[in-house]
């Protein structure tokens, strides 16, 4: 761990709170100790109180990750691969359409070419990706494109982007959806309630969330670019796993502001600490900005480097970054040809 930001520096004086009783199949390691499902948490208001970000430590410890040499020749490949299976496929726009969106699933199915995939010798692999994600309205078509896949479609809600609407429309929106076969909800917190340290607000809001779900696992997206301060990211991060995030989320990718590395690290620092203190994992997904190859080696080192391998798998790492896959096939292509390839060989729809 790196000397500059000591393991306390997201949160101190941790008291303890209730715990629910832990789901018994562990889901992650964390330093040798099995992690469960999260379930949640009372609120504990003295430890969201506590927390505490050293920013000038943040900003330097992220400007390693960007700065040391990248993994090369057949280790980048593996790495670019598994980034492959951790995207969540994403159509957001207002001109979608149900083919669109189909072929979208397509590409989710079998994201490279038969043709990459061969001179790769991968084929044993199956690669695809983590889920595809589109509005309600699509839900049903991307359900019946992916059947029989085991890609999980994923649904954003609760008024996405900003998160404005009344909470009884943003709660049957969740159902809805649900309702329509989505195996997982994205949704959008009161910014306000952050801004105004209304934790019981935030927490009492990701609880309702989180009730309407049912089955479908819950990730709750923060807002980050418009939360000001990385203190305000690290607390609504803890509140939100205490309401029993499924995962916890950067971005709408819609704001001027979207996924960073000093956020992302204060968000997977909150995740270290929450489960060291309860025993639970929570995910992570970074959404919007992120468009390279290079960026996705910059996310999973980050990954690798504070919370384990547990979280280089999609059952606990997401990227919300559609675009990031030509740019990953351009690589993979450039390993085996030495040439790169033009974009327009590799359109996502």
């Amino acid at each position: 761990m790196p000397a500059d930001i000591p393991p306390t520096s997201l949160g101190v004086h941790r008291p303890p709170h209730q715990l629910s009783k832990p789901d018994p199949s562990g889901i992650a390691v964390l330093a040798g100790r099995p992690l469960h499902v999260n379930r949640g948490t009372s609120l504990n208001l003295e430890w969201v109180e506590s927390v505490r970000v050293n920013t000038s430590a943040v900003e330097r410890r992220a400007a390693t990750l960007v700065t040391r040499r990248t993994v090369k020749k057949d280790w980048q490949l593996a790495w670019l691969l598994r980034a492959i299976t951790c995207m969540d496929l994403t159509t957001l726009s207002g001109d979608d359409t149900d083919e669109r969106v189909r072929r979208l699933c397509a590409k989710a199915r079998q994201p490279l070419q038969n043709e990459l995939i061969d001179k790769l010798g991968i084929a044993n692999l199956n690669i695809r990706v983590g889920a595809v994600c589109v509005y309600h309205l699509f839900v049903e078509t991307a359900r019946r494109a992916l059947e029989g896949s085991g890609i999980p479609v994923a649904a954003v809600s609760t008024g996405f982007p900003a998160g404005l609407s009344p909470l009884s429309e943003r709660i049957g929106e969740i159902r809805r959806s649900v309702e329509a076969g989505a195996q997982e909800i994205d949704v959008v917190i009161t910014r306000a309630h952050v801004f105004g340290a209304q934790w019981q607000k935030l927490y009492d809001e990701i609880m309702a969330f989180k009730d309407a779900c049912g089955p479908a696992h819950l990730k709750v997206i923060l807002g980050t670019g418009d939360l000001l301060t990385l203190r305000n990211v690290a607390k609504a991060s803890m509140v939100a796993m205490m309401a029993g995030a499924d995962f916890i989320k950067t971005s709408t990718g819609k704001e001027a502001v979207n996924a960073t590395l000093p956020v992302g690290l204060v968000m997977t620092r909150a995740i270290r600490e929450y489960a060291e203190e309860t025993g639970m994992a929570v995910g992570f997904k970074p959404a919007g900005g992120i468009r390279t190859a290079k960026q996705s080696l910059e996310w999973l080192a980050l990954m690798k480097e504070e919370l384990g391998d547990a979280w280089l798998a999609p059952h606990l790492f997401r990227f919300g970054a559609s675009g990031m896959l030509a740019d990953i096939e351009r690589q993979l292509e450039f390993h085996v040809t030495g040439r790169y390839s033009a974009e327009h060989r590799h359109p996502l729809v």
